[in-house]
């Protein structure tokens, strides 16, 4: 096992298995050493966290709705690197959009749940360059979408 997985497991994560589209497009696509990792939703084997953040959804459980994205990345970065996360030299960006209410602010928050994900595995190399936007309305009424740029070997 590489130092990653070592990590995954002393965090207790187990890494869901990669989402499949749900569209005409492909999870991933890789140009030299950049993994451009398409949008991935709140998505987990009970359904997932849907709904308006600030509305139905509170920032605590939109927290946790970013972070299910990220650990969706992850799966998708893993499949990307023929399973071996120890190939990932750096986590370039983070797109974060947030399924928000009207009166809702705290976007940059929601989307930590991932960017913080990304830092407990890999240290320094998951710190990385970000958008956090808030939207109307994401696929199937999920609550947080993150898509991602990373560098792998």
């Amino acid at each position: 096992m590489s130092q990653i997985e070592d990590r995954l497991a002393e965090l207790g994560i187990e890494l869901p298995t990669p989402n499949s589209p749900v569209a005409n497009y492909v999870p991933f696509v890789r140009v030299g050493e950049l993994i451009h990792i398409s949008g991935q939703v709140s998505l987990d084997a009970a359904g997932g966290i849907k709904g308006v953040v600030g509305e139905e959804v509170d920032l605590e459980t939109a927290q946790r709705a970013a972070r299910l994205c990220g650990l969706s990345l992850l799966a998708q970065m893993k499949a990307a690197c023929d399973g071996r996360l120890g190939r990932v030299k750096q986590v370039i960006k983070l797109n974060g959009f947030v399924q928000a209410g009207p009166g809702f602010f705290d976007i940059p928050k929601v989307v930590n749940g991932a960017s913080d994900l990304m830092v407990e595995v890999f240290g320094d190399t998951g710190r990385h360059a970000r958008s956090a936007v808030g939207v109307y309305r994401l696929p199937m009424n999920f609550a947080v979408e993150v898509d991602a740029v990373v560098a792998v070997s």
